[in-house]
């Protein structure tokens, strides 16, 4: 505007105004409003992204890489229960021969040779076990004699106990007849009342020596029966020490107890072994068994006398369980195979590996998952089930289990996928999420 306007107002000459100050706004494009509008709808894409992203990490505590764990499927089948490892071959017989006495050791064998039954293999020179039988074998002698001196004092004291009695005997005779003879005499009147008394205690008397003679008879014979059988049981007990020495020096033979070959030699030839050292071991190479070692969770199912197969050179031979350990080692039980009669396979050498198999049962279609580690975790009762990417824990109840498969009772349906090892990263979390699948 021009100041010299008449329709403004009249201002005095050299005052200013501010219209020199004012500048002019061009009017803004649409454009830049619609610029405005996009950057503001995608910063709150953003915003939502980040917030549902937050909340799903929030849902799964952490991740962990699908690369550091193992899946499988819930199926439906026949679960074949079995026990499937690599044995050893080992010599059901091997015993191992010890010295029974100190000594000095002069060895007829070496290591690896064959020997049959009886053969003697080594023996020990032992001066005091000699020495030893000699004196108890005199001791013997002496305790025979003495029972041999009891023996006829018996028959002496039974003879003379008989004698005493056939004495009394004849007494009694010679009175019974004279007691006849008073009797008939006096009935006669030629001897007199008191002759005829006379004979009768006479009679009394020799029937009571017969009675006396009879009564020691029987103790002497008692008597002498008793002090015979003491010496004879004294005798009889130093026998038995006798026979147990000969045994004794008998074994300083050591022989082999089977046909076989000879094992390790623990001694050396003409060494001082000591008693109850070890000298060698003998194998029968006859009877073979086969040893397993199985895990402690199948060991109450194993029983002995169960059927099993063991497998050479693709040759399958039919066997039995015939040992299981007592007691559990590493989480392993060890068990011993034995091969049916007439069917153990010829050209087996100790330690060989064989392949075993012992069938437990078979059960028909059946829940299962394949086995892994969570069987042995929390007890097999929590698995975690994959639901996308999140694996989620979930309470299942586990049946009976082979070395590769488990039956499932309750928790899991068919098709589902199921975190079978690795969960020892999840930390009991209720739900993980799993990256990388």
């Amino acid at each position: 505007m021009n100041s010299s306007d008449p329709r403004l107002p009249h201002r005095p000459a050299g005052i200013r105004d501010t219209s020199a100050q004012d500048t002019v706004n061009p009017v803004m494009p649409v454009r830049r409003y619609r610029r405005w509008m996009v950057a503001g709808g995608a910063a709150v894409l953003l915003a939502g992204a980040g917030l549902w992203l937050a909340g799903g990490w929030a849902g799964g505590a952490r991740s962990v890489d699908a690369g550091r764990l193992r899946f499988a499927e819930v199926t439906r089948g026949d679960l074949v229960r079995d026990i499937a490892a690599e044995g050893r071959v080992i010599a059901a017989n091997s015993p191992t021969l010890y010295a029974i006495s100190g000594g000095m050791l002069t060895l007829h064998v070496v290591a690896g040779d064959r020997v049959e039954r009886g053969q003697a293999l080594a023996e020990i020179d032992s001066p005091e076990l000699r020495s030893r039988l000699a004196q108890e074998e005199a001791t013997l002698a002496g305790y025979e004699a003495e029972a041999g001196r009891a023996a006829l004092d018996a028959q002496l004291r039974r003879a003379e106990a008989r004698k005493t009695l056939d004495q009394a005997q004849i007494d009694r005779t010679a009175a019974q007849r004279d007691l006849e003879r008073y009797q008939r005499a006096f009935e006669g009147g030629a001897v007199a009342q008191v002759d005829l008394a006379r004979a009768q205690d006479t009679l009394k008397k020799t029937e009571i020596g017969v009675s006396a003679a009879t009564e020691d008879m029987g103790l002497q014979g008692r008597g002498a029966g008793l002090d015979t059988r003491n010496k004879q049981l004294v005798a009889e007990r130093q026998r038995s020490v006798v026979n147990e020495m000969r045994r004794q020096v008998e074994a300083l033979t050591l022989r082999a107890p089977f046909d076989g070959i000879v094992g390790q030699v623990q001694a050396v030839q003409s060494s001082n072994v000591a008693a109850n050292a070890p000298v060698l071991s003998v194998v029968d190479l006859s009877v073979f068994e086969v040893e397993i070692r199985v895990p402690e969770s199948f060991a109450r199912d194993l029983e002995i006398g169960m059927p099993a197969e063991l497998r050479s050179g693709g040759t399958a031979y039919p066997a039995k369980v015939s040992a299981v350990s007592p007691e559990v080692v590493n989480g392993e039980v060890v068990a011993r195979l034995r091969f049916d009669e007439g069917s153990q396979p010829p050209g087996l050498r100790q330690s060989q590996r064989l392949t075993a198999r012992i069938l437990l049962d078979t059960r028909n279609d059946v829940l299962m998952v394949a086995r892994g580690p969570f069987v042995d975790q929390d007890g097999g009762r929590v698995a975690y089930v994959l639901d996308g990417s999140t694996a989620v824990r979930r309470p299942v109840v586990i049946g009976a289990s082979s070395l590769s498969t488990v039956e499932i009772v309750e928790g899991l349906q068919p098709g589902e996928r199921v975190v079978i090892a690795g969960t020892d990263q999840f930390d009991n979390a209720e739900r993980i999420r799993i990256s990388g699948l």
